[in-house]
């Protein structure tokens, strides 16, 4: 087939048909031996046809041969014959899952009956009613408390607490040096508590360190400290 179509491309050229460049890819396709498409051998078909008054190839169709039918031959089915098998029946055997699942479940609910019996007493055991003993409060004789930890100087210093008596309780702050350097008798309330200002600062105060708040209520002494920057 190449060597037809060779021929048709060389009478083309020569004859200068068709397009020169279509043509001489064809050509050179023929003569390597490469895959020449549907569409360039349409191509120079078409101008062999058209220039050099070939005719066009007429493609045969290849008969199917058809094969005689032969007819189904019915084969007669033999009547097969019953035979009658006993059986013997085999004893069920025991699964040893199902036994070993069985005594896992018995091991469960005997672990499950042992705790209900021991929640069962433990509970029983604590039937007896509870006696709660009162707690007895003891009552605060006397206090005192300053409303921060440290002061700077002429920083108001507030004192409260609360007495057990009446009347009045002495308050005092000493220096570091254990000098007195405020006092005041500040009445008590009905309720017993008691409350005051003092100045951080004055004569005595000229130091820094650790200060201390006393109170007296004339039957016990309290007392606090506090940091004092002079």
């Amino acid at each position: 087939m190449n060597d037809s179509l060779l021929d048709d491309v060389k009478a083309l050229l020569d004859k200068d048909f068709g397009d020169d460049r279509i043509l001489k890819q064809i050509y050179r396709a023929c003569e390597n031996n490469e895959v020449i498409s549907n569409y360039e051998r349409t191509y120079v078909q078409k101008l062999a046809e058209k220039h050099l008054g070939k005719r066009p190839e007429i493609l045969r169709t290849p008969t199917i041969e058809q094969k005689p039918i032969t007819p189904d031959v019915a084969i007669p089915q033999t009547q097969s014959i019953q035979k009658m098998q006993t059986f013997q029946q085999e004893p069920p055997r025991k699964s040893y899952l199902k036994s070993k699942n069985s005594k896992i479940m018995l091991g469960i609910t005997g672990l499950a009956l042992i705790i209900i019996i021991g929640v069962a007493a433990s509970f029983s055991f604590d039937m007896s009613p509870k006696v709660e003993t009162p707690t007895t409060t003891v009552p605060v004789t006397l206090s005192i408390q300053s409303d921060l930890s440290s002061y700077n100087k002429k920083d108001l210093i507030s004192i409260s607490g609360v007495s057990n008596t009446s009347g009045t309780v002495n308050l005092s702050i000493e220096n570091p040096n254990n000098e007195l350097v405020w006092a005041e008798q500040v009445s008590l309330k009905s309720n017993g508590a008691y409350s005051t200002l003092a100045i951080a600062g004055g004569q005595g105060w000229e130091n820094s360190g650790t200060y201390t708040i006393k109170v007296d209520n004339g039957k016990e002494t309290k007392s606090i400290t506090f940091a004092f920057k002079a």
